[in-house]
């Protein structure tokens, strides 16, 4: 006797064949179009974030250190009255350009050997300057390694040193020569 091999199911059922067809091609669609959404979603940023981290966590704030000003007089008795316009010895077309200063301070005043610290400060009006920064070396200024550029009137410039003990930094304005105070970082 010969034995007829059965047939398949897609030969005796093929609305059954056509509907599990149907669903494999949809579900292989949808993780596809799944995983496009996730990368998606990584590389635009949208969703939360999976390491825990917040926007707290990455916002850094500047606040220079203080120093004295000059006594300045009350900004009220120093405006005309309404309705009356400076007297007539004034001449509107002369008028004093603010001293530009650069500000300086040292994120960290003692580190290590090749530990990284800040040098970051204040340059009003100084907006896009290219700042060199400077070390004391042997009784006069040296240029150092490291520069930065004013951006916002505010700059910060990483620096490294394994020269011990301590250092004397300042920055300077690679345009109009303008010098800032100095700081100093112990290294050690």
């Amino acid at each position: 006797m010969v034995d007829k091999l059965p047939d398949r199911p897609s030969e005796e059922h093929p609305i059954i064949a056509g509907l599990v067809a149907l669903v494999g091609v949809g579900l292989v669609v949808g993780l596809v179009i799944g995983l496009v959404v996730l990368a998606g979603t990584k590389v635009l940023g949208i969703g939360g974030d999976d390491d825990g981290s917040s926007a707290d966590e990455q916002a850094s704030i500047y606040l220079p250190t203080p120093s004295k000003t000059s006594e300045a007089t009350d900004p009220e008795t120093s405006l005309a009255p309404e309705g009356e316009s400076p007297s007539e010895s004034e001449d509107p077309s002369v008028s004093e350009s603010p001293e530009r200063e650069i500000t300086l301070s040292a994120s960290m005043t003692e580190v290590g050997p090749m530990e990284q610290f800040q040098l970051t400060g204040v340059y009003p009006m100084g907006e896009g300057a290219i700042l060199t920064v400077q070390r004391m070396q042997d009784g006069s200024w040296v240029d150092f390694p490291a520069t930065g550029s004013v951006s916002g009137e505010a700059f910060q410039i990483a620096v490294q040193t394994s020269k011990s003990g301590v250092n004397r930094f300042r920055v300077v304005d690679t345009d109009s020569g303008l010098e800032s105070g100095e700081v100093r970082v112990t290294v050690g």
